[in-house]
């Protein structure tokens, strides 16, 4: 259990350096997926890591949440242009409600405006759609089904 102290410490978004910080943050991807949602480790664990763009974040020295970003072939169903997916969003238990996930949401939207990207998509956890509602992004499709929980596909142009 986190310390208040560590809880109040100022929290730090960076992107992955080096296979010793990948390893930190599929470690946290492990707990929040694996042991907290029961997804099965071979459906967490994929291909698009090996090129992804990957974020961490830190407080008081300690890896607390990560996501990714990944370029897509093509664009969503839907749409034209260039696009990216965000996605294995995951905040420590102890880290949520503090806004890191806000955070890491904020620095992946960030690095796909770098890349110019007309817009995101993700699929987001049925009890996460307020959160990702509240960032702009909009329900497509109905809900389907990954990793044995519901999950609905989200989009943000920019």
């Amino acid at each position: 259990m986190a310390s208040p102290t560590e809880t109040s410490a100022p929290v730090t978004i960076t992107q992955i350096q080096g296979e010793a910080e990948l390893m930190q943050a599929l470690a946290i991807r492990e707990v929040v997926f694996i042991e907290e949602q029961h997804v099965p480790e071979g459906i967490e664990r994929d291909a698009e890591d090996a090129h992804a763009y990957h974020v961490i974040a830190y407080q008081a020295g300690h890896a607390i949440g990560t996501g990714r970003l990944v370029m897509l072939p093509q664009p969503p169903t839907g749409q034209t242009g260039k696009w990216g997916q965000i996605g294995r969003m995951a905040v420590l238990q102890a880290h949520r409600k503090a806004r890191v996930g806000s955070m890491l949401l904020t620095s992946l939207e960030e690095e796909a405006r770098r890349r110019g990207v007309e817009g995101v998509m993700l699929h987001a956890q049925l009890y996460a759609l307020e959160f990702y509602k509240k960032h702009g992004y909009v329900a497509v499709g109905s809900v389907f089904e990954e990793g044995g929980i519901d999950h609905l596909e989200m989009h943000k142009r920019f």
